[in-house]
Order: C-alpha cells, then structure tokens, then sequence
C-alpha cells in the first residue's frame, strides 16, 4: 500500500530508467492491484506480452503460505551497495508486484576500506577472507550498517523490508540455514534482508563468504531463481575482456579452472556455482548479472548478463523402442494438443510416424520431445515438439531445438496461432505465414518461390495438411529483441547458439512432472469435499474442473479460488461419456460407503474405450474398496510411494485407521499378538459425517452433521482398516467416542514397550508426521495436516505404554491423504498444494 501522499516509483528497465509512476499524489485509497498492473505494463516495453505474462504467473504461483521463499535468492555483491537507490527501485518494483525475494548481501569493499584505513591488512586464502579478532569485529559493524542502509532504502520508497543479519549455523562451514525468520520476514510482508554473518552453536558471530552464504541459502530454499548481483553484470574473459554469455560447466568447468585469468574470486565463484548446481536438479541454473538488468532476467527468456548451468544430456534415435515406446506414448498422450483436443490419438500419430524415417530429439527425463521426419531427398518437417513446463521454463526447448539445427540446414514446422509459446517459434524462424489458424515456420530458405515449391511438395505427399498455398510474402526473421540467443562462453565455442533463456528449478527428491492435469469431484457437499475444495484452491497443477452433487447442482463451488466452478449433477452415464472422452485426468470419489461403485464402474467402461487405452486415476475415499484387489491402499507414509505413484485406483485409509495404523507400527515387531493393543479414539463431531439440512434464505440446501457415537464408530468397518498388511494381522481393541469439537481424532495406544526413538526413527524423515514430548491436543492437530505422536509413558515393569497420537480427520485423515496421493498418482511431487505446518 502507499502510506505517504506522494509515492516514488522509479524503476530501471533492461538498462533505462522510465518513470513507471512518477509523483503519483495519493487520492483516498490507491489499490495495489491498480499499481501492479501499471507496473506490469511497463514490463512489456522489455518482452512480449506473453513473455512477461507467463513469467509473471509462474512466480507468483511458486510461493505458498507454508513456503513462502520460493521465488528467488538475490545475491547481492557489496560493490552494489554503492548503487544503493539502483538497487532499492529493483527490489522495490518486485515488491509492487507481489514477488517477495530473499536477498542476501555482501559488503566486501566497504570492509577494505574501512580496515585499510585502520592499518589491517587483509589476508585471503583461494579467495576467501581470513578473518581475525579485529577484522571481524569491523566486518561486524559495517554489515549491520550495510544492511539498515538497504532497509532505510527500500522503506523509503514504501517497499517493507526486515533485516535479518544471522541465519546460520555452522561449525568452520555452514552446517545449518535457519529459515524461520526468513519466511516470518515474508508472512509478514517485508523483504527479508540477510548479512552473511553467521554464527557457531555457543553463538559465536563469525565472517562468511558472501556467495558461500548465498548457495547454502539457495540449497535450504531450493528457489525458482538464484541471481548473482555485482556491478560489472556478469562474468567476463580475463584476456579478450568479452562478456560471457553461457558457461555450460558440464562442458567447460575443468578447462576454465586452467585458465590463467581465472584467479581469487572468479575461481572460487565457479567452484561455489558448481558444488551449488551439482547439489540442484540439472535444469538449475544460476545468472549473474547487473541491478538495473534484474527485471531483463527475471521476465524475459533471454535474460541478462551470464547464464550458468551444468547444460542438459540430449538424445536423438530413429525409433520409439529406443526411446521407451511406453515413456513416449505418455508424453504424446499428456502433451499432444491434437490428442488432447480429440482430433486425433495416441494410435493415429505411432501410425503416421511409421510411414515416413523418422528422428525423435529430446533429453532424458523427456521434458522436451521433437519428432522430425525425414524422407530422402526432401526437406525435413518438425512435426511435433511437446515440452513439459520445466522443458520450456528450463531453456531445454532450445537446446533440443538446437541439435535439431545442427543436423538440418533447412526446417518447417507448424503452430497454432494460441500458442502460449507463440514468441519463440517466431524468434527461431527465418520466415512464416498464418492460414486457418495456424502458422507455418521454416529456417534456411530465403526465396518465396523455393519455399512455395516445397510447401506444394509436402501437400502433394500427404506431408502437410493442404491450407499454406498460396504462399504469403515472406517474413524477415522475427527477433524480440537483440541478444535473443547466447553463445558460449570459450571462444572455440562462441558460434554455437543457445537460444533463450530459463531459469532454476525446486529441488525433489525424485522426477516429478509439472503437466497441469483435470479433476473431477463426486460427492462436493460433504466436511471432507469442502476440505478438499480448499486444498485444490491452493496446488500449483491440478485444475478442479467438476464438481459433482445432487443437492447443490446450479450454485457456486464455495471455497475455491482458480476459476469459477458450478456444481453439477454427474449421472453414470455423464462420468462413463467424460472418461471416455478424456475430460479428467482424475476422479475423486467423497461420497458415503456403499455408493460409489456405480461411478467407478462407468469410469472403468469409459475407459476401455479411450482411444489411449488409459484410464484416469481414481481416489476414493470411503471403505468400499479398501481391500479389493486391484486397488492400492494409500497411506504413504507406512506403504510406500511407488505403488501408489503406479496405481490407477487408490483407496484413501479412513482417519481412524491412519492415525491408529501410524501409532501401532513402530511397535509392531515388541507386541505380543495375544494381548494385541487397545485404542481408544475421540473424534470431533464432523467425523459423523454430514446430512442435508434445511435451505437458507436464499433457498439454498445447508449441510448439517449427524452427531452420535454409532455413526463414528462403523466398529467392524474401522477395525478391518486398522492394519492393511493381511500378512501381519493383528487384533486390536478399538474404542471411538465422539467429543464437543468440529474436527480432530485423536487416538490413544496402551500396549507394549515405549520407545520414543522408535517413532522418530521410523518417522524422522515424513514431513507431514511430528513427534513431540508432550501429549497431543487439540490445538496440535486442529487445522493442521499432520499427524502428531508424543505423550510417551512407559509402565513400571515395561511391559506396557501409553502413546497419544492426532490428526484432522478431514486433513489427514481424509482431504490431505487424498491429495498426497493424487500428487503421487498423478506424478507430482507428493506433497504439491499441501501446507506443510
């Protein structure tokens, strides 16, 4: 917001300042959103349109309540400093559009002059300040007055920044980054401003290397964007003094550490890039570049100053099996807009491609896949190129479409004129022109007549669908801007382009997709659908596209914030005709026990007649189909992920089964099955369920629960649920009882032995499970989308224990274990769109 009467909003973009909202006087309340748009307009006048838009919408969507430090770590050198109102405006001009980045600052030359002045003479072992009594307690003082000088900066143009001058641990090196009050800094909304100061478990204050920090900031963060602030705007050739525009250190890194200019800082900035970058996914990369360069490389894909990354490993093969015939039918199944459209199919587009030689182009998680045909003789034609989002935020497009042009002097291919990536065919292509909604795109023919006779060719042979002829007056090349592409850094290498730019990636522990996919809802009116509403509200992939029931077919979805969203009576044969054709990616089934059957059985019928073959997942989260062969039980915590993430038909645990089976297991090989154990659980009243209620004012049904032990209890249901592996039975006591709270189990356990580092080493590594001392109550499961164990008490003689374990039965006892295993079915990272709290 503007809190004085006059706001100065001065920004610098791709190197000029303009005024983006000069001397604006405050007229009652200047909105936001009215200051964002302006601001995102002035973006436009360094990309296209589309370019700006879709960066825009990618961070803003990186960042979530419980992790709200994904969208970029900004290093900034101390020579930058000196540049202070330079660098306020850019960071500031970030702020106004909602992007909250961590920045992280040196003050290398402000400490040299200040200990020079003084009679110290600083000493440096490969690049790195040694650090003494009296250096450090100067070093001390001038980071912290660096810092409040950046914060007085960045206040004074309205921006909130928080200084934040320790953050980490560590024991000669950095063993620990304390994100807490960074992401305290953000929830707050303020711009957390970090030193690189450190200090030692008795809490020691010690000196760090500023681009050391900043990686081990980068690691513990895993950002979408790591940039390398410094004066200069990037890296630059000791000898020739050329800017370095790409440094592909998988290719470049042992001759460049030989190189007789790379000394001290730059030596040791390539060797922190590199451990950095070995540490994060390969289509990580890290830029450095100037602060009046920073929105270049943030909301356009050719960004700014130097780009450094480990490059990406490309294959090229002339059939389907050497590529893995089942990898690629799924990506021509999820990415294929024509298969996805309905106007052709998997089967159609494998038979077409085994009329003609062939070369499939891509890399090796496939984010990026081209098909080229080649027939003998004849002018080569890109039939498909099919990115996942990473592949075409990651700059691997490029490097595919790269190797594509060193094999083929001349190209065409074609594009849909709503193509979100429009701008980079136009910036790859010598000429094009548009019929019928499409646009036709070639490189290395210059002549319109040449072009006319092989576009006639290709129509004649049935290669090119017959709609380009006449051939329109060719197009000059169509470039953005200049520097649209990069060359390497060597000079042996400096003719080899490498088009547009991306940028880094999260870390995860396993491949996970990015393809945003459809959801269907059965059963929306109930506490666990309204939970679940809310939790898809907030996932970076999943679209709700139905929702599903009978009493409130025609209103509003409530609760959900990506699109609007009307509720719908689905019949049977509704469900059977969309999965047919193809309209989800996944069903989710709230609907009471006994009663979903005829639903999976129409998704089931649908799906034998896909053209694919493929049926949609399908998670339901009653009893009907929890033991049914076929189907896979899923907890992922206690059963493991990699069935799940290769079953179609999951049946989520009920929420006293899971927090009873999470509460046994770590027990299981010290109790006696004669005497198995007792448990004794307390529910909040949603976990009765729900019924119709009457209508409000507005005539609109109302949802009411049914309160009453019995219905909780659904004894025999819940006793065979308690334990899913049928090759460990056990008998359990189980005792459920209702209390005066909305939502919350929580499950007590008294058998056995109590050894409390059995949970925390059965369960150290879950991010969605809490060991504690204490008891468990109400306050720690409520809302939360855990699970928590604690309150350990051992009998005596040691033969017996008391555990206290709580969920939210309708987070992780329903609404939060459904949408881990979506993510996992689905591909996704497990735990995409859950708060992890």
């Amino acid at each position: 917001s503007l809190t004085s009467q006059v706001a100065r909003q001065v920004v610098r973009v791709a190197g000029q300042r303009q005024a983006a909202l000069t001397a604006v006087r405050r007229r009652g309340n200047v909105s936001v959103r009215s200051i964002q748009i302006r601001i995102t307009r002035l973006l436009y006048s360094i990309g296209t349109k589309r370019e700006v838009e879709r960066h825009l919408r990618i961070f803003s969507s990186s960042s979530h309540p419980s992790q709200p430090a994904k969208f970029a770590v900004i290093k900034v050198g101390g020579a930058v400093l000196d540049q202070i109102d330079e660098l306020a405006l850019s960071l500031s001009f970030l702020y106004r559009v909602g992007l909250y980045p961590v920045v992280l600052h040196g003050a290398g030359p402000q400490l040299n002059g200040i200990i020079e002045s003084e009679g110290v003479i600083p000493d440096y072992i490969d690049g790195i300040r040694v650090t003494d009594a009296k250096t450090l307690q100067i070093a001390r003082r001038v980071f912290l007055e660096q810092n409040l000088k950046l914060v007085g900066a960045l206040e004074k143009l309205g921006t909130r920044a928080r200084p934040i001058t320790s953050g980490y641990k560590l024991v000669g090196n950095i063993t620990r980054v304390d994100k807490r009050p960074i992401e305290a800094s953000i929830r707050a909304g303020a711009l957390p401003i970090l030193t690189s100061l450190a200090e030692t478990p008795d809490g020691q204050i010690l000196n760090v290397n500023a681009d050391i920090a900043a990686g081990e900031l980068a690691k513990e963060l895993e950002p979408m964007k790591i940039v390398f602030l410094n004066e200069k705007g990037g890296m630059f050739h000791g000898i020739t003094g050329e800017k370095l525009d790409v440094i592909n250190l998988d290719e470049e890194y042992e001759q460049l550490m030989k190189e007789p200019w790379v000394k001290y800082g730059t030596k040791l900035k390539l060797r922190e890039f590199k451990e950095l970058l070995d540490h994060l996914p390969r289509s990580s990369s890290v830029a450095v570049i100037s602060a009046d360069n920073l929105q270049r490389e943030l909301f356009t894909d050719s960004g700014a100053g130097t780009l450094i990354r480990r490059g990406y490993r490309l294959f090229k093969h002339n059939s389907i099996e050497s590529v893995g015939a089942d990898r690629f039918r799924q990506v021509i199944h999820d990415r294929d807009p024509e298969v996805q459209s309905g106007v052709s199919s998997v089967t159609s587009v494998l038979s077409d491609l085994q009329k003609t030689p062939y070369t499939i182009y891509g890399d090796e998680p496939l984010d990026a896949v081209a098909i080229v045909t080649r027939p003998d003789g004849e002018v080569p034609i890109m039939t498909k190129l099919l990115a996942s989002r990473s592949g075409v935020l990651n700059n691997v497009v490029d490097n595919v479409f790269n190797a594509i042009r060193k094999d083929h002097r001349k190209l065409f291919w074609t594009a849909k004129v709503d193509d979100d990536n429009r701008s980079w065919h136009f910036e790859r292509a010598d000429g094009s022109f548009t019929r019928a909604g499409k646009s036709l795109f070639w490189y290395g023919v210059q002549d319109v007549a040449e072009v006319q006779k092989i576009v006639k060719d290709f129509e004649a042979k049935g290669r090119l669908e017959r709609a380009y002829l006449p051939v329109g007056p060719s197009a000059p090349p169509h470039r953005a801007f200049p520097g649209a592409t990069r060359s390497y850094s060597t000079l042996a290498r400096r003719q080899v382009p490498s088009g547009s730019r991306g940028y880094a990636t999260a870390v995860t522990s396993q491949p996970t997709s990015t393809e945003p996919k459809r959801l269907a809802l059965i059963g929306a009116r109930g506490y666990t659908g309204q939970a679940l509403t809310t939790l898809l509200s907030g996932h970076p992939y999943i679209d709700l596209t139905h929702v599903s029931s009978r009493q409130l077919a025609g209103y509003p979805l409530q609760g959900y914030t990506k699109s609007a969203v009307t509720h719908t009576n689905l019949s049977v044969e509704d469900v059977e005709r969309m999965e047919k054709d193809g309209e989800v990616d996944a069903w989710v089934m709230a609907l009471p026990n006994g009663v979903c059957k005829p639903f999976v059985d129409a998704i089931d019928r649908g799906a034998k007649e896909r053209s694919s073959g493929e049926s949609s997942v399908i998670v339901d989260l009653s009893a009907d189909y929890r033991f049914e062969s076929g189907w896979k039980y899923g907890l992922p915590e206690l059963y493991g992920r990699d069935g799940i993430r290769k079953s179609k038909r999951i049946s989520n645990p009920g929420c006293y089964a899971t927090s009873t089976q999470l509460l046994i297991a770590p027990l299981l090989k010290y109790v006696r099955h004669a005497c198995g154990p007792t448990v004794f659980g307390i529910s909040g009243y949603s976990g009765a369920g729900t019924v119709a209620g009457t209508s409000d004012a507005d005539g609109k049904p109302t949802t009411v629960p049914k309160v009453t032990p019995e219905s909780l209890a659904g004894a025999g249901r819940h006793l065979s649920s308690l334990l899913a592996d049928p090759t460990n039975p056990m008998k359990v006591a189980f005792i459920p009882s209702v209390a005066p709270w909305f939502s919350g189990i929580i499950s007590t356990l008294v058998t056995a032995r109590d050894v409390k580092a059995l949970y925390e080493e059965m369960y150290g590594e879950e991010k969605l499970i809490h060991v504690k001392a204490g008891v468990p109550g109400l306050s720690d499961i409520e809302n939360k989308h855990g699970w928590t164990v604690g309150g350990f008490q051992v009998h005596s003689e040691g033969d017996r224990a008391v555990i206290v374990g709580g969920l939210d039965n309708l987070l992780k006892g329903a609404a939060t274990q459904c949408m881990q295993n979506l993510n996992l079915a689905l591909g996704y990272d497990e735990h995409a769109g859950v708060p992890i709290n």
